[in-house]
Parts: C-alpha cells; structure tokens; sequence
C-alpha cells in the first residue's frame, strides 16, 4: 500500500502584500509584547487587530502572525476557529447578530431573523451576494430586559420589532465605518462614552 502525501500550504495563495503590516508588526511589539507573559499570549489581540483591519482573517494572515510570533501556525489557526468572535471567511459590511436567547425568542427574536431573511434572501451564517450583510445567532447579548435585541456591527439595537429593523436597513451607509450608535451625539462617540 502506498501514501500519498498531499502539501496543503501551497494551497494557501501568497498575497501580493503582507496582511500583517510593518505598522501592526510595531503596534504588537510596543503596545501588546509588554502587557503579555509570552508570544504565544498575544495571539488573540493580533487576530483582533487583523480582523479589524480586514473584516476576516485570512489564512495566509493566520501564517505571517504565526511566524512574526514564533508558533506553528495550527496554533493560530486553533485558536481562531476555537472563538466564534474571529471570521475565518469574508463576511459583509454589516454583521447583523440577532440574540436567540430563551428571553429574546419569548420575545420575538425569530420574526426579526425571519424578517432579515425574507428581505436580504440569506440564511444564517450568509452572506449577501454584494458582500455588504452577513446575518448570524448569538447565544446572548445581554439584554434580556430589552428583548429582543440584536447587533449591528458593534451598535447594539433594543426592543427590536420588524418596523425598526426595515427603517435600520434601510438608512445604512454604504460606508459601514460612518455607521455609529444613533443614541449617542458624535462627540460622545469620539470620547468613547
């Protein structure tokens, strides 16, 4: 019997430039390195400052983070797919996270996931075709008193019915970056209040 031996990295495609830049390379060394007890520990801000920066973490990202770090890459791809927090494939402008806890589905949380269906045709863990909404569940965001709720990006929405999720669609900027928590004055939002 013979084994065939199959080299998955040559399936990861090199890009033409680094995702891990020389300014997010000096941004670990100086502000991550010293608050952490190890390489190793760094990891999840990393995939944090990548995610940030590309909206996902891609795969070859994963490798340049595991040889700036000095770790073999499944350690980084471990820890990425172990958290539901990191994307291990692109996903839209908006991530649209709709709370499925027993409180918010008492609530109503299922017409708000089936109304995001009907209207941007996807299912959970989708994204839409022109890459701009990607819907997915959460266990709980901690708002039972104000269920049901759901997250637009990082701007949480409460006592979410049908009509104010069609208005929210509806007045989204293309520019998912200018979109902030209408709640709060710009100033506020600047100061991080």
């Amino acid at each position: 019997m013979s084994w065939r031996v199959e080299n998955r990295r040559s399936a990861v495609p090199t890009p033409e430039k680094p995702y891990l830049t020389d300014e997010m390379k000096t941004q670990l060394r100086e502000r991550y390195f010293p608050r952490y007890p190890t390489k190793q520990a760094v990891v999840l801000p990393a995939l944090h400052l990548i995610q940030h920066a590309y909206n996902w973490i891609p795969m070859a990202a994963m490798q340049e983070l595991a040889e700036f770090l000095e770790l073999a890459p499944a350690q980084v791809l471990d820890t990425a797919s172990f958290y539901e927090e990191y994307w291990l494939k692109p996903k839209g402008k908006y991530l649209l996270q709709v709370c499925r806890s027993l409180t918010c589905e008492i609530c109503g949380s299922k017409r708000i996931t089936d109304s995001i269906r009907r209207k941007l045709k996807i299912e959970p863990g989708e994204t839409t075709p022109d890459g701009k909404f990607t819907l997915v569940e959460m266990e709980c965001l901690g708002s039972c008193g104000t269920a049901p709720a759901m997250l637009c990006n990082e701007v949480l929405h409460e006592d979410l019915t049908t009509e104010r999720l069609e208005q929210l669609l509806d007045s989204l900027p293309d520019d998912a970056h200018a979109y902030r928590d209408p709640t709060i004055g710009w100033e506020e939002a600047k100061a991080g209040h």
